[in-house]
């Protein structure tokens, strides 16, 4: 079935529904294939091919809601759905937040997204597993050291979603996405690490080649041998553009709508306040086109768009759906985000830090002892408090460059006071994902060794 097909299914699920006592119903279809393949030591460790279809609807009487899923895409298989989530709304409570977009909030993004590319569809499959095979053979060319390989992977899917609401919203989209990376393992004496890098972009053409995302990942693992423990102190802490993209999905659990009217967000009733250094702004995105986080419309058929979450260190605004922004007394940011079925959560779409003036280069000479931190480890952010407690391995930086890899320590701070002591913001913003950031310093941390 094509879009139309999808998107004419959805509305015809909604009549049914409300035909069947429904106030109010939304329906959402997916249908997608996916491929991945994973070579390791040259050889084929895993490969799959699969396929995927699928029907949600959501149904609400009075205030009561009520959800239900299938696979079954018959004329029974829909109607049985229906019924189901009906009888579910029967045993549920009102909620008076609960129910759907008004009707001026409904709609789809201007403009082509470019979300989906037939050249990722039409990618034959020995050429997908040759590009795992060429990954790992890269990084094993870099440097006699890389003796050992957990594994190169290439992975692709192709799908559409079409969304259908009885307040007369009805449309679908395509989209595609694929992604090739690789881990090696570099031995010099004792001493084993392992690193690895990625590409990934909605067309095929667009990705990284095999043999610099190899050589890339090769070299990152070689930088990390030998490390050394580092006593404990307070020290200037840089995140590269890796590592920083995990600190920004911190800030975004702590300004989603759900921590925030639960009372669960160090952000809390700080809208309007400075939170953070002026040359931090936080943007989510999701009318980018090409870029993963893109979509025209949310999960509730609300238009994507552009919101500045922080603006120069000003928190501008949380991310909602629209029970989160009732909820709050405010207006939905267009942020709804749900599978097939039940209550919509909220997403982002394309969450990114907007890029400073300073090269990583620039910013590591600045640094006369500090830590660049390349990985983290575990999840321990508090974001009711905002204590930040993790992992990490890195590079110790001496007299603005690095020296020697840095491995066992622990990295901690709050984040209010990690925001409000960003010093400096990078020029080397990239979009590899639907979370990016350029490099960041952070004036002081704890950095816990030996």
């Amino acid at each position: 079935m094509n879009e139309m097909d999808y998107r004419q299914l959805a509305a015809d699920v909604v009549k049914i529904a409300r035909g069947r006592g429904a106030d109010e119903a939304e329906c959402t279809i997916s249908e997608g294939d996916e491929f991945s393949v994973t070579i390791r030591m040259r050889e084929i460790e895993t490969l799959k091919e699969a396929g995927a279809r699928g029907a949600g609807v959501r149904v609400l009487l009075g205030q009561r809601p009520g959800s239900s899923y299938t696979s079954d895409l018959t004329p029974d298989g829909l109607a049985r759905m229906v019924d189901s989530a009906i009888e579910l709304a029967r045993l549920t409570t009102d909620d008076p937040f609960a129910g759907l977009p008004e009707e001026a909030e409904l709609g789809s993004a201007p403009g082509e997204l470019d979300l989906y590319s037939d050249d990722v569809a039409a990618l034959a499959s020995d050429v997908r597993i040759r590009m795992a095979r060429d990954c790992e053979e890269a990084a094993f060319a870099v440097d006699p050291r890389i003796v050992n390989s957990e594994g190169a992977s290439f992975s692709s899917s192709v799908s559409q979603r079409a969304f259908a609401n009885s307040r007369g919203f009805a449309s679908a989209y395509r989209t595609s996405s694929c992604g090739l990376n690789t881990v090696p393992v570099a031995r010099e004496g004792d001493s084993m690490e392992r690193d690895y890098w990625y590409t990934a972009a909605r067309r095929a053409a667009l990705l990284e080649t095999p043999e610099h995302v190899g050589r890339i990942a090769a070299e990152r693992a070689l930088r990390r041998l030998n490390p050394r423990k580092i006593a404990t102190e307070r020290l200037p802490v840089v995140f590269e553009p890796r590592t920083a993209g995990s600190l920004i999905g911190s800030i975004f659990e702590a300004v989603s709508g759900d921590a925030i009217y639960r009372k669960a967000s160090f952000l809390t009733g700080k809208l309007g306040q400075r939170i953070a250094a002026a040359c931090l702004t936080l943007i989510d995105d999701a009318t980018m086109p090409g870029l993963l986080g893109a979509s025209p419309f949310d999960d509730e058929g609300v238009p994507s768009r552009r919101t500045v979450v922080i603006d120069r260190g000003v928190l501008s605004s949380y991310l909602l759906n629209t029970y989160t922004a009732r909820k709050l007394g405010l207006k939905t940011t267009g942020n709804a985000a749900r599978g097939l079925t039940g209550n919509a959560g909220v997403g982002h779409g394309n969450l990114y830090l907007g890029q400073g003036e300073l090269s990583p280069g620039e910013i590591l000479g600045s640094v006369r002892r500090g830590l660049l931190v390349t990985e983290l480890m575990g999840s321990g952010v508090n974001i009711v408090t905002g204590d930040y407690s993790r992992g990490a391995a890195g590079l110790w930086i001496e007299d603005g460059k690095p020296v020697f890899a840095v491995s066992e320590v622990t990295i901690s701070g709050n984040l209010g006071e990690m925001l409000d002591g960003i010093e400096s913001v990078g020029s080397d913003l990239e979009f590899r994902g639907s979370i990016s950031a350029p490099t960041l310093l952070i004036r002081e941390m704890t950095v816990s060794g030996r």
